[in-house]
């Protein structure tokens, strides 16, 4: 609760006297802490439209959150990092999640359901959908190589930004990031 109020002071404070101006400009200016691996791109990248499933096996795509604001994890049950991680993006689903922004997991390869479903229960994550690329179909064409890779999708599903490793996605550094990214 603190680190939220915190983020709040630290947003309102670095945006109040001009946040029509915020930008991915000013979110480069803010990139400290874990964000300095975030690589805001000069230009937004398309992405494939690529066919997921959820833990229910019902088909879903990125495209579903078109309109508002992604932070797209991708992870694997077997990813050290991603387990440190995963907590920290249920905490800025709670902090910012909405009608303009989500958090999304794709647990990326052999990552069996009752797995997933352990991982989260272990991890303490309520807040995330998860959607499955179990051939890791999407991540070869979107270049992940590596776990976890997290990319900030803006709402026309566009690749904004990417952050290769695993990042604490609830400290107000990255949310202020977030914030100027998305005013």
């Amino acid at each position: 609760m603190l680190r939220l109020l915190i983020a709040v002071i630290y947003t309102s404070l670095t945006f109040g006297a001009n946040g029509a101006a915020a930008g991915p400009a000013e979110a480069q200016a803010l990139l400290s802490g874990d964000m300095r691996k975030l690589v805001i791109h000069a230009e937004p990248k398309p992405l494939p439209e690529a066919t997921l499933a959820d833990l229910d096996e019902k088909p879903r795509s990125l495209s579903d959150w078109h309109g508002r604001w992604v932070v797209a994890n991708f992870w694997a049950t077997w990813c050290a990092p991603c387990r440190a991680e995963m907590p920290t993006l249920d905490r800025l689903e709670a902090a910012m999640g909405g009608d303009a922004f989500a958090v999304v997991t794709v647990a990326t390869g052999r990552n069996a359901v009752p797995g997933i479903r352990k991982f989260f229960d272990e991890a303490g994550v309520t807040h995330l959908p998860v959607l499955r690329d179990p051939k890791s179909a999407l991540a070869r064409q979107i270049g992940v190589m590596g776990l976890p890779v997290t990319l900030v999708i803006d709402p026309q599903g566009r690749e904004v930004a990417r952050l290769i490793g695993d990042a604490d996605w609830d400290s107000p550094e990255a949310m202020a990031v977030l914030a100027a990214m998305t005013k």
